[in-house]
């Protein structure tokens, strides 16, 4: 293989690629829900919550808050082989590969230059999805592989394997500029550290003085100095000091020859001179990070029926995340929300979030979720550990619907539901600029530059309008005008761009296209085997 190949995954249908349409998202008041005051500087209020296909809701996201984004958590539908009863064909397989694809390429545009996306998956689909996702972030931004303990018990009648745990694939938009938190010391770990000698300088552990390595300078005997017993280096070793160093340590009393004066010399570290904080390691034990059958116990006490969420991820998975990614303030998305609990963590932490949900569980679940949290009364998951009161609020959002609708004869006309303002905000979105209409200028609706307009109307406007609309414009500023119809010569006007809709955007959208959902779930289900366990069997 030559320098220039290039490694590639494919599947049936990947040079297909939808057309999306940027939507606009239309709030619903009703279902956006505040505290009722501000109890601290650090209370958000303008969190979102979105209802709607999960890519076009990611599409409509991209033009406001491209590079804003600094963390992505996404707990997509595993793809497991269960799931389908024609498998082996690999044409469920592709459509998941392309669907999350779509997804992919989005949220890398969402990220800021400091971001990182954070995957969870199963062993089904987890290395094409390394490989997908070497494609769309660029192999030299993959940061690491985690393995999360998500079950503590034995599954007794596993063909194979019992399995343990999924994986956690954590991308950088840029490695350069990715930097990670680390976590703080634990109690656990501050307890391995004491004093048996009385040490003034208080608490400390022992580590081991010799180096994997035989350099002759470092062989030497250890005198003890409490019995005078010799102590060498193992063979093929040699101590990590020079004679004269570790002469120096054991007049500071460095080094530590066990309660009895015998034992093999260690070096002594003592607690106020480690590290207030540890790197995270790959290896995510449940007891640290929290299991699914926590996760499900924090929703059941939460909203009823929520037996929905068969592996929902723990809150203490999202707090540990959240604390090596992020910082106070920062913009959280999950394109997959689930239960919610994404949303919950960061509202928690601190941080600022997005959340986007297609499920009716939306709001049977996710919005109560939220409105006890706000309220102060979750004090389950992470609420004790950051001392959570309450606070804070989010915005409720759906999508609108297709901006273009086909009349009964078959044409394609702007969607009946869009009022004006409406127009303007998606003929914005969909001609790059930026929705900002003026309350003196009617014909401002939005701008590119300070010096770049558009205006939107269903007028049908004629020669005289169209002039004066350029005298107001000036020699110095320029608007693209969008209408119905207009009767002059387009290029008459040297300020103005003038185009009819909606012939205008017939071509850029795939208009009226709903669902672009990884409905797994829709898929015809394999009957279990005579004696199989149900999913709840042995989950936890």
């Amino acid at each position: 293989m030559t320098k220039k190949q290039k490694l590639e995954l494919t599947w049936i249908g990947k040079e297909n690629r939808p057309k999306l349409e940027p939507r606009i998202l239309l709030e619903d008041p009703s279902k956006s829900y505040h505290a009722k005051r501000r109890l601290t500087s650090a209370d958000f209020f303008d969190n979102r919550l979105i209802f709607g296909d999960n890519l076009l809701a990611l599409k409509a996201l991209e033009a406001e808050f491209s590079g804003k984004v600094k963390c992505v958590f996404i707990d997509p539908p595993y793809n497991t082989g269960s799931a389908f009863t024609h498998y082996d064909d690999g044409v469920e397989h592709s459509i998941w590969l392309s669907l999350m694809r779509d997804r992919l390429e989005i949220i890398r545009r969402l990220l800021s230059e400091d971001g990182s996306l954070w995957i969870t998956i199963d062993d089904n689909e987890a290395h094409y999805l390394k490989v997908l996702c070497d494609e769309v972030f660029g192999r030299a931004n993959f940061i690491s592989t985690l393995a999360w303990q998500k079950k503590y018990a034995v599954k007794s009648d596993s063909e194979f394997f019992s399995e343990s745990h999924d994986f956690i694939l954590v991308y950088a938009k840029s490695r350069l500029n990715f930097r990670i938190n680390r976590f703080g010391r634990t109690e656990a770990q501050d307890a391995r550290y004491k004093n048996p000698d009385n040490d003034p300088r208080g608490v400390w552990t022992s580590g081991p003085l010799q180096r994997n390595e035989a350099r002759d300078y470092a062989i030497f005997p250890i005198r003890s100095p409490h019995t005078g017993k010799e102590h060498w280096p193992p063979k093929g070793t040699s101590w990590r000091f020079t004679k004269e160093r570790m002469a120096e340590l054991i007049a500071e009393n460095r080094i530590w020859f066990g309660e009895t004066g015998n034992n093999v010399p260690r070096l002594k570290r003592f607690l106020h001179e480690v590290s207030e904080s540890v790197p995270a390691t790959t290896w995510w034990d449940y007891q640290n990070f929290g299991h699914n059958d926590e996760a499900r116990r924090e929703s059941k006490v939460l909203v009823a029926n929520s037996d929905i969420f068969a592996t929902p991820k723990p809150e203490r998975l999202l707090e540990k995340i959240m604390t090596l990614a992020t910082n106070s303030g920062d913009l959280v998305l999950d394109s997959f929300a689930g239960s919610g609990t994404t949303g919950a963590v960061a509202h928690k932490m601190g941080r600022r979030w997005i959340m986007i949900e297609l499920g009716e569980h939306c709001h049977t679940h996710i919005i109560p979720r939220l409105q006890k949290v706000i309220d102060g009364e979750d004090q389950g998951g992470i609420s004790k550990a950051v001392d959570w009161q309450g606070g804070g609020g989010f915005r409720y959002y759906r999508l609108a619907p297709s901006l273009l609708e086909k009349d009964k004869w078959g044409n394609w006309v702007i969607n009946h539901d869009y009022n004006a303002a409406m127009l303007a905000e998606a003929l914005c979105k969909l001609e790059g600029f930026s929705y900002a209409p003026s309350d003196a200028v009617y014909w401002q609706h939005g701008h590119s530059t300070e010096r770049d307009f558009v205006y939107v109307t269903t007028a049908s406007l004629t020669h005289e309008q169209l002039q004066q609309l350029a005298d107001e414009v000036g020699p110095d500023r320029s608007l693209l005008v969008l209408c119905t119809a207009f009767r002059a010569k387009a290029d008459a006007y040297p300020n103005l761009t003038v185009k009819k809709i909606p012939k205008q955007v017939l071509s850029r959208c795939e208009w009226g296209h709903d669902d672009y959902s990884l409905q797994v779930e829709n898929l015809p289900k394999e009957a279990p085997k005579p004696g199989q366990q149900t999913l709840f069997d042995g989950e936890a």
